[in-house]
């Protein structure tokens, strides 16, 4: 296939394999699951994790259309690109600008994270001052050059997938040696017990899916760096297939011990289902070291908000639909401009510090999800008009190819809609769901201001 576009518009081609990988999970493992698991499993009890194990089928598939077209065109912007090419210029716009806008506010609710856990060991400084400091590191780290933004999210990613590795691994010798448990097994009785296995009904388990989809927004991540990876066509997809199965393992296995070794009714009343599960294991300064990891764990996110949306904006911009400067590189090939931009919305978030933060960011779960769905709705529609351009000997040719074609993205589309709907009749994620179409419609209006504006200069 033609590798279009290969040189990523002037990007930076450093970014390993490793880099990648790391991204994508330091991306997708945030506070949500070390401390947004817990409502989920309140609604679900332990068939939550039928909810995990499904939802991760279907990243599996929208994960495998994005490859397939990254490895065919390895370009800045990925699936917005991609929306502008097959589907048309509006779609991309709208695609490009939503997904902004939803790491954006996933960043907002990361700093705020991030000031709430500096404030366990400094509790009287003001908490704003933690959220302008990580506002501005991140903003650096992300201002020199990518391969420093790749390292500095390798390590913190690593930081997270070791804590949930150690609490895995231990957990099953205390599930089937009685490990810090008097050397009696846990076994599995808490996944059936007080209640069933989904206690709520299996009403709930389908209640909790936007919950689960949060927890997978950032994987599409990968498709990011496709622009800025070091030899794309074996980069990218050993990175894609890797990082879902561990992905998947990490929440799911997870999970799975924290359920066995803990009646699920008592784990969100217990706090945090980590650091009570390491305080079982003996680890008594667990509430220390969590807190750790958790910082480290909304650093992570943020960095990696940062990076997606700069280029998102880049990609944007070199495509004329925002102001030709976002376009420029500096002398390290990073896109500046477009960094600063996301860095001085985000500098909002230090105001709102001032103010009380529960209630303003008490939707910003369901706003960022709506936007995720939408991103890969995008990809998916994008990857059935890529097939249909693409020759047969091309295809033929192609070893990284969305299985199931063109059935697994029907199925997946139609599973995304159901998530919607589902968030539409959740009291808790209903508002958002509905003035997502209308952040759609303003998005509408302003490209067809742009372009107006656009025709009118070309004929002055």
């Amino acid at each position: 296939m033609d590798n279009k576009n290969v040189k990523g518009h002037g990007l930076e081609r450093s970014l390993k394999e490793r880099h990648i990988q790391l991204i994508a999970l330091g991306g997708t493992i945030g506070v949500g699951l070390f401390y947004g698991s817990a409502s989920a499993i309140a609604m679900a009890g332990p068939a939550i994790l039928i909810t995990y194990i499904v939802g991760g089928i279907f990243i599996f598939f929208i994960l495998r259309a994005l490859g397939e077209m990254a490895v065919n065109n390895p370009v800045a912007g990925s699936f917005s690109t991609y929306a502008y090419d097959y589907l048309g210029k509006l779609p991309g716009f709208i695609t490009g600008w939503t997904y902004w806008f939803m790491w954006v506010t996933t960043c907002m609710a990361e700093l705020v994270a991030i000031g709430v856990y500096m404030k366990y060991w400094f509790p009287d400084t003001p908490q704003w001052i933690f959220v302008f400091l990580s506002l501005i590191m991140m903003t650096s780290i992300n201002l020199i050059t990518v391969k420093l933004y790749g390292e500095f999210e390798f390590w913190f990613a690593l930081i997270k997938i070791i804590v949930i590795l150690i609490m895995i691994a231990t957990g099953i010798l205390t599930i089937f040696f009685g490990l810090a448990n008097g050397g009696i097994p846990v076994w599995f009785n808490n996944l059936w017990e007080n209640g069933g296995f989904a206690p709520n009904g299996y009403g709930g388990v389908v209640m909790a899916i936007g919950i689960v989809m949060y927890a997978y927004l950032g994987i599409e991540m990968i498709g990011l760096t496709a622009g800025e990876a070091k030899n794309p066509t074996k980069t990218i997809p050993a990175a894609i297939d890797k990082v879902f199965w561990r992905i998947l393992v990490f929440y799911v296995g997870a999970i799975f011990v924290i359920l066995c070794m803990y009646p699920w009714d008592k784990i969100g009343i217990m706090g945090s289902p980590f650091v009570v599960t390491f305080d079982k294991l003996g680890i008594h300064t667990a509430a220390g070291i969590i807190n750790f990891v958790v910082l480290t764990a909304a650093l992570s996110s943020c960095n990696s908000g940062i990076y997606s949306t700069g280029r998102m904006v880049y990609s944007l911009s070199i495509r004329g639909k925002t102001s030709s400067p976002l376009g420029n590189l500096n002398k390290r090939n990073v896109p500046s401009k477009a960094i600063l931009l996301t860095g001085a919305v985000l500098f909002v978030c230090v105001i709102l510090n001032f103010f009380d933060n529960k209630k303003i960011f008490i939707h910003i779960i369901s706003v960022a999800t709506t936007g995720a769905l939408w991103a890969w709705m995008a990809i998916l529609l994008s990857h059935l008009y890529f097939r249909k351009s693409v020759s047969a000997e091309e295809l033929a040719k192609s070893k990284y190819k969305m299985p199931l074609y063109p059935y697994s993205n029907y199925i997946t589309l139609l599973f995304i809609i159901i998530v919607y709907i589902v968030m539409l009749v959740d009291p808790s994620s209903r508002i958002p769901a509905l003035l997502t179409p209308l952040w759609f419609v303003f998005l509408v209006l302003i490209y067809w201001m742009t372009k107006k504006k656009r025709k009118l200069n070309l004929s002055a």
